[in-house]
């Protein structure tokens, strides 16, 4: 089975990597991670993944002031460096510019806190227990220009209780987010082709 190389973009301690890494263990798992990189040089997640043995970056945002475009620039050359062929981003912390989202279009999937339409964006989970919800989650969906708004490709509800707090939800929501997004990463892969970028 050809595996896909594949990339997963983080900007923090990376759980939803961790998970996708675990599920790449396998060998008949379509995905072959070969790079995490990160926007933040310390964000913890790289150490993770090169206790790994996964290759790792670091392309800091900062250093492009308001020049997105410069900074995915940059991260493009790493990621044509490791041949990567898809992109799967796990926390990354960053609007990416329609040059890049064009550049890697049905290439590139993210995982949202939420049952998307609803609550793209942040404090999803505060944001649907105001609102009154019976029920949160999580989608996993393509990424395209717009935030939060590709088509999604998979779904996992979380009943909301009458006790939950916004940080009681999100530690609840992201134990399905573990298990949703490398189950839907599975059945991605295994009907995609090897791209070349």
């Amino acid at each position: 089975m050809t595996r896909l190389r594949t990339a997963v973009l983080i900007s923090g301690r990376g759980s939803n990597m961790q998970a996708i890494l675990h599920a790449a263990n396998s060998m008949d798992y379509p995905a072959e991670p070969v790079l995490v990189l990160s926007n933040r040089p310390a964000a913890p997640g790289l150490e993770t993944a090169a206790a790994a043995g996964i290759a790792t970056g670091a392309v800091d945002h900062k250093q492009f002031g308001k020049d997105r475009e410069a900074f995915e620039h940059a991260m493009q050359s790493l990621l044509e460096t490791h041949k990567v062929e898809m992109i799967v981003l796990a926390g990354f912390m960053r609007i990416l510019t329609p040059w890049f989202v064009n550049k890697w279009a049905r290439r590139m999937i993210n995982i949202h806190p939420s049952l998307l339409p609803k609550y793209p964006g942040l404090d999803t989970h505060q944001r649907a227990i105001d609102a009154g919800d019976r029920e949160a989650g999580c989608s996993v969906h393509w990424v395209t220009e717009g935030v939060d708004e590709g088509d999604v490709i998979a779904q996992a509800r979380v009943p909301i209780l009458p006790e939950d707090t916004a940080e009681i939800l999100a530690q609840r929501v992201l134990l399905e987010e573990h298990q949703l997004y490398s189950r839907a990463a599975r059945d991605i892969l295994t009907r995609k082709k090897p791209l070349s970028v």
